[in-house]
């Protein structure tokens, strides 16, 4: 057999001497596994857990295991990569400055490793880069240069500075010495744990994949080796799907850390030999394995952390083993050995204000909730009738105001227990009792913008009282409203959302000319309320005089 150096096989495609497409992969295998093992990244970088996720398994009815890479001293395992490449600078010593373009994580893996190996680094960043970002990689010991309002101007401007500074380009995953130090994660996770059926890998740029499944196939071939992206950005898939990798016209932001337009070559080329499938996830998916990991491990990760995790839940699904989104094979796989699955939290560098749109996706992500848009009859009692239909579930959500004398145009959200299951006996009971409705729970634009803006002005003059309520949560409190005033009065405006506190926050208008006709009746009901119809941001935004 040819030895080809890992230096050729890196750069040269077609090597001067011809070597087989086989001899070819193991060539590549066998550099890249002695990189690995003797990589020096333990001088900047730790062995992280592996850790069983218990909750999750009795869900899914298979071991899962995560790979915590948000317990490196950066919160991510780009630190591996940089290192290795910036020790082999640093060895050369003919180049005390390395440049880079990073909004993220691979910047504060510079910098940390600069400043191990007393290097000089400058990280260019987009100007639009949060500022908590910007002095992360400062404290860290990295030079910042804001530069362009995204990564690709910023990226430009790092390469053009090194070849008239001299300075070293480090790229973020497309060279051969970051694939290496990636794939020590690989070397930790099967010591730790050598007899996975399966590791799900997040795939960006491709170097956490290409190490790890090099590394894997070299150890224990057995092992399937499963990138998980973003179904807005799976720029692996197209590659795969082309032969070659290609460049997509736009990518989803929500998973920033591997919101990559066009794959790796090198990277490319490893994950062709070594990298079983592909899996695509949604965001709204990618939230609920963010809630899982809180859930079981109470660590909050990055949208790109749980990336994996939510592959590998579609995965069981797909496979028969789960119970989530109502898999009716679960139970018929009992007799087949559970499997034993890891996947990687490649990291925690996770924006505080997420959390807000995370809460809110979770549960659809994990097929518990559901909305509708319905059109009701606008009279007095429909809103009652309506809820009656839903056969007791709880609404977690409802957006309603008066749009004409006939009907009014809902938006609501409702609490599913049993998966897709129970979505089709909801969507059924709709039909059965002649509702005109449209189920949004897939409507991108639904979920992120409409929901907010559902309401506005009423067609014409209306005498309206509005109050706020505090609604405690629990089943039937939103009957018991509807029951002792859904009859009696018009309500012609009713929002409320479920945030899983003790009470919810509700705003509700009627159709009267004074509060004392209804004071009795709310007084009665119970539960805490403030008249709120002199209210100027009501006045300006949702009365039509």
């Amino acid at each position: 057999m040819s030895v080809v150096s890992l230096e050729q096989a890196s750069n040269n495609p077609t090597p001067a001497v011809q070597v087989a497409p086989a001899e070819l992969a193991a060539a590549l295998q066998q550099q890249y596994l002695r990189e690995i093992l003797l990589s020096p990244v333990y001088q900047a970088a730790v062995e992280t857990p592996l850790q069983p996720m218990k909750k999750l398994e009795q869900r899914l009815g298979c071991q899962v295991l995560l790979k915590r890479e948000d317990h490196q001293p950066v919160y991510s395992f780009k630190l591996r990569g940089a290192f290795h490449k910036l020790h082999k600078v640093a060895a050369r010593g003919d180049n005390k400055h390395v440049i880079c373009a990073s909004a993220g994580n691979h910047a504060q893996g510079v910098a940390l490793s600069a400043s191990k190996l007393n290097l000089s680094a400058t990280i260019v960043m987009p100007i639009t880069t949060p500022e908590i970002k910007v002095n992360a990689v400062k404290a860290l010991g990295g030079n910042v240069l804001l530069h362009g309002t995204a990564f690709d101007e910023a990226n430009r401007h790092a390469i053009a500075l090194s070849e008239q500074t001299g300075a070293v380009y480090i790229p973020p995953f497309d060279d051969a010495d970051v694939i290496a130090g990636q794939g020590t994660v690989a070397k930790e996770l099967l010591t730790q744990h050598p007899t996975l059926d399966a590791v799900f890998i997040p795939v960006g740029g491709g170097g956490l994949l290409a190490g790890m499944a090099v590394y894997i196939k070299a150890v224990l071939p057995n092992v399937r080796v499963i990138g998980v992206e973003p179904d807005d950005a799976a720029c692996l898939a197209a590659a795969l799907k082309a032969g070659e990798p290609v460049t997509l016209e736009r990518v989803g932001l929500f998973a920033d850390g591997v919101a990559v337009k066009r794959i790796g070559n090198e990277t490319f080329k490893l994950a062709q030999l070594f990298c079983d499938e592909v899996v695509t996830v949604s965001s709204d998916e990618i939230c609920a394995a963010i809630k899982d990991i809180f859930d079981d491990l109470r660590a909050v990760a990055e949208p790109a952390g749980a990336l994996a995790l939510a592959g590998l839940k579609k995965y069981a699904a797909l496979q028969g083993y789960s119970e989530d989104a109502g898999n009716s094979n679960a139970h018929a796989q009992q007799n087949r050995p559970a499997p034993s699955y890891a996947a990687v939290l490649s990291g925690a560098n996770l924006n505080f204000d997420t959390l807000r749109y995370v809460s809110e996706r979770c549960e659809l992500g994990e097929k518990k909730e559901a909305v509708f848009a319905v059109t009701i009859p606008e009279e007095k009692g429909s809103f009652r009738r309506f809820c009656q239909t839903l056969g007791g579930r709880a609404i977690t959500e409802f957006n309603y105001r008066y749009a004409s004398d006939d009907k009014a145009h809902i938006f609501v959200g409702i609490k599913l227990r049993h998966g897709a299951e129970e979505l089709k006996q909801v969507t059924q009971a709709l039909t059965d009792a002649g509702y005109d409705f449209q189920d949004l729970s897939d409507d991108e634009l639904a979920k992120l913008h409409v929901r907010y803006m559902i309401g506005g002005m009423p067609p014409r003059l209306v005498q309206e009282q509005v109050y706020q309520f505090n609604f405690p949560e629990y089943p039937g409190a939103l009957m018991n409203f509807l029951n002792l005033l859904g009859e009696t009065y018009n309500i012609t405006l009713f929002h409320y959302r479920n945030h899983g506190a003790a009470t919810g926050d509700v705003l509700a208008g009627f159709e009267i000319a004074d509060h004392a006709d209804i004071a009795q009746h709310l007084d009665a009901l119970g539960y805490p309320y403030q008249q709120v119809s002199g209210n100027s941001s009501y006045k300006t935004f949702l009365t039509a005089g």
